[in-house]
């Protein structure tokens, strides 16, 4: 009974780590947050690349408590000016994927900052 108790300590310190690599696998590799964007195509950049991602988009998003942040995201083409976009947003990756979306589909908090009546 002895030597349990002597490896009590080694099993909880375990058991941490193992939360602590599962809580960061979570949010670096699986958590996406969604973030909402307007069109703006004087803020896109033209790669000179032999990929398929030939436009860059630099332009401000909000989450749906209006929380700003700078996204950078690529594309295969110009997008339609105006358009509004929800973006899957990883915390390492940046832009996972994007969709176009109604102006009523947008949060509340969203039209707020984007001065959408």
């Amino acid at each position: 009974m002895e030597s349990f108790k002597e490896k009590i300590p080694i099993i909880i310190a375990l058991i941490i780590v193992i939360a602590l690599i599962v809580g960061a696998y979570y949010f670096l590799v699986i958590y996406k947050e969604l973030y909402y964007t307007k069109i703006d195509n004087t803020k896109v950049e033209q790669l000179s690349t032999t990929d398929e991602m030939k436009y860059e988009y630099t332009l401000i998003a909000y989450n749906k408590n209006g929380k700003e942040k700078e996204v950078k995201f690529k594309t295969s083409r110009e997008l339609r000016e105006g358009a509004y976009l929800e973006l899957d947003l990883m915390q390492i990756r940046g832009v996972v994927s994007w969709r176009e979306v109604q102006v009523d589909q947008l949060p509340e908090d969203v039209k707020t900052k984007m001065n959408i009546e």
